[in-house]
């Protein structure tokens, strides 16, 4: 038998990625690479992630690092959690250096334009000019040749400048790769200033922690405390990591998180989760989750590493650029060629001179750049308003949306529930009460707490034998030599003991002793303030039906459902019948059209699994919630939902403005090159002015408010 190899997953930072054809080449290529599983490059973030099956991990990670070296050499990959994992300051440098030399060049351009020379000295000054402000991209583009990367816009701009002063139009070849310079200098800024607008969206980690170590208060790295340990946290500072407050009491603002802009008060014996920002009083806090396991560190790592998971729109882009250029040159090689054999008059410089034009349009930097860009600000936009996104795809799939699916409790109701009325039958009430929690007192689910909150009294665990918890139904539990079976109707049915069903509004647990029924007890539960609203904003976006899915009783749920408005209620479900009702959804809906399901990411990882689109509720430091779902709603408000929906549409649409503008004004700007219209002016205004513009539509979706 073969030994399994060993599987690895790594991330490796692209310091000095600024070009999105160069993340694109670097992801197609490193994914040809043997023993690669995956690859993915996070242009936003400059991240590579690989997962790879090698028997030495480091030999693979090598090769890669390699790979981009020799593909983009001014590209310097670093392991993540290396040293140098961390943005160098020569972005600043750089931006200087290429404005000296494009100032250069351009002097030496226009001494050669405006003096008096000829022949040989102009050839030469305007050479010198061009090798100043271009050098670098013909450098590149022959580099690339020999590696047989071809089609990029290296060889694009170099090929068309190179044509224009073979034809002898020396000042436009200079003056073409000068516009395109200051365009890339330009794009180059606008690409850095939108990364950080993304990255401040999400400035929630936290730099330092005041450890208490030996009577004494340290400041250290968050990296560095342990469970266990004690920190303090000052009026102002963020919590640095998750905990449990043992002195002290303040107002906490959580809206880094949540989005919620009320403060929340915690005191001795709240958790306070990482992120959260302390605004008056000094809290000190019992450290319970080390720093690579807090809330704050999974959902940064959840954002940034969103991108990964590429939404169909920018997987389409990726494959009309591989072979949009290509077709684009091959196009261009019959412009320059077949009108001057054919067409009587026609000249082979001013053809070839179209044919220039028509590569300059060609490159399709504005679509691949500003579509992924339009992506991760609405995820950023997102997880401002509480709603974590695991990926665009998940983000562009809201946009289908047209069948909702929820849980009941704990997402359109509070899940607190409270014993209402107890109802025994040939016992006391304190008796029926009392057998009950007996019978949960190992449960934590939130009927079961509410039976012994309301019993009020210690439980003597030692007078329980043969417990037993059966899933849907109930519990059946040995007290003090007496079977005691606690659950729903079912249960009693499966029982066979005799019952009434009363008609009660309400959750019923219902006792029975010995096999003789003993009464029920009811239990209520609050419909969340916002529910109705939730419901009726999501009919207002065009889902065509809100289902309601509940293990509850039929009155319990039907009650619910009316007064919420929901279109169809199906209730007393197991967990897999939860399954079973979305598979008959999936099966009535339209091909392009998707489910979500609405849970709290616990009891509903089946279902959450089964639909096109898993939601989480009430997700803020539930592991379960952010492992189970695709998209983690950090509050309780279902009203978050339709939020969800309305960031999902705001970035489809300005995505496809963008694909629409930048191939519309391509697609006019080719036809009048193509005719002589166009010069190569108007060539690089279609290139790098259309980007510019769709990068900063694309940073519109950081504008958006909350809904």
């Amino acid at each position: 038998m073969e030994r399994q190899k060993l599987k690895i997953k790594q991330e490796i930072l692209l310091e000095g990625l600024d070009c999105a054809n160069c993340a694109m080449k670097i992801e197609n290529s490193v994914k040809g690479m043997e023993g690669i599983t995956e690859c993915s490059v996070n242009f936003v973030n400059k991240t590579l992630t690989l997962e790879a099956t090698q028997d030495e991990a480091s030999d693979i990670v090598s090769a890669v690092k390699n790979k981009i070296k020799m593909l983009e050499p001014h590209i310097t990959p670093l392991e993540k959690g290396s040293d140098h994992d961390h943005e160098h300051d020569h972005g600043s440098k750089n931006i200087k250096m290429i404005v000296f030399r494009l100032i250069l060049g351009t002097l030496l351009a226009a001494i050669g334009m405006f003096s008096p020379l000829s022949g040989m000295m102009e050839l030469g000054i305007f050479i010198i000019a061009y090798i100043i402000i271009g050098g670098d991209i013909v450098l590149r583009a022959a580099r690339n040749i020999v590696r047989g990367q071809v089609f990029d816009e290296n060889f694009l701009m170099a090929l068309a400048t190179i044509g224009a002063f073979a034809i002898k139009q020396y000042p436009e070849g200079v003056a073409v790769m000068l516009f395109y310079q200051v365009g890339e200098l330009f794009q180059t800024i606008a690409v850095n200033r939108s990364r950080k607008s993304i990255s401040a969206l999400m400035d929630i980690r936290p730099d330092s922690a005041n450890l208490k170590r030996n009577g004494n208060i340290v400041l250290v790295s968050p990296e560095e405390v342990k469970i266990g340990e004690i920190i303090i946290v000052k009026p102002g500072e963020k919590v640095p990591l998750d905990g449990k407050i043992i002195e002290g009491s303040s107002m906490v603002d959580t809206s880094a998180l949540t989005g919620e802009s009320v403060p929340r008060e915690v005191e001795a014996g709240s958790d306070v989760l990482s992120g959260f920002i302390n605004k008056n009083g000094v809290l000190t806090v019992e450290v319970t989750k080390e720093f690579g396991e807090s809330t704050v560190s999974k959902i940064l790592d959840l954002v940034q590493n969103a991108s990964n998971r590429k939404a169909p729109t920018e997987n389409f882009i990726t494959k009309f650029a591989r072979y949009y250029t290509p077709v684009v040159v091959i196009v261009a090689v019959v412009l320059a060629f077949l009108p001057p054999l054919i067409l009587s008059g026609a000249t082979f410089s001013d053809w070839i001179y179209r044919a220039l034009v028509f590569l300059v349009i060609s490159c399709p930097c504005a679509l691949v750049i500003s579509i992924p860009l339009g992506f991760f600000g609405g995820i950023g936009s997102a997880s401002k308003s509480g709603i974590l996104v695991k990926g665009s795809n998940y983000l562009e799939a809201l946009n289908d949306v047209k069948y909702i699916v929820f849980d009941k409790t704990g997402t359109l109701t509070k899940g607190v529930f409270v014993v209402t009325s107890i109802h025994p039958q040939n016992i006391s009430a304190e008796e029926l009460l009392e057998y009950a929690a007996f019978a949960e007192v190992h449960s934590n689910h939130p009927i079961a707490l509410s039976i012994k909150k309301a019993y009020g009294k210690e439980i003597n665990e030692e007078a329980i034998q043969n417990y037993n918890e059966i899933s849907g139904f109930g519990i059946q539990v040995t007290v003090a030599g007496k079977k005691i079976v606690a659950g729903n109707a079912k249960l009693m049915n499966k029982e066979n003991i005799l019952f009434e069903q009363p008609d009660i509004i309400g959750t019923l647990v219902h006792v029975a002793v010995d096999d003789q029924y003993a009464g029920y007890i009811v239990i209520s539960d609050q419909i969340k303030d916002d529910s109705a609203q939730a419901i009726r904003l999501l009919k207002e976006l065009g889902i065509k039906k809100t289902v309601m899915l509940t293990g509850d009783a039929k009155a319990v749920g039907n009650a619910v459902g009316k007064e919420l408005g929901i279109d169809e209620v199906h209730a007393e479900l197991l967990p897999h019948h939860k399954v079973e009702e979305i598979e008959k959804l999936d099966a009535r809906k339209a091909a392009n059209e998707k489910i979500i399901f609405v849970g709290d990411g616990i009891n509903d990882t089946p279902v959450l699994a089964r639909a096109d689109v898993g939601m989480a509720m009430g997700g803020l430091g539930s592991d379960a919630a952010i492992e189970a779902a695709d998209i983690v709603i950090m509050t309780d408000e279902p009203s978050k939902i339709p939020t969800a929906i309305k960031i999902a549409k705001r970035t489809r649409s300005i995505v496809w403005q963008n694909i629409l503008f930048a191939l519309g004004v391509k697609a006019v700007f080719l036809i009048l090159g193509a005719f002589g219209i166009a010069t190569m002016w108007e060539a690089v205004f279609s290139d790098v002015g259309v980007t510019l513009l769709a990068v900063l539509n694309a940073m519109r979706v950081l504008k958006m408010k909350e809904f």
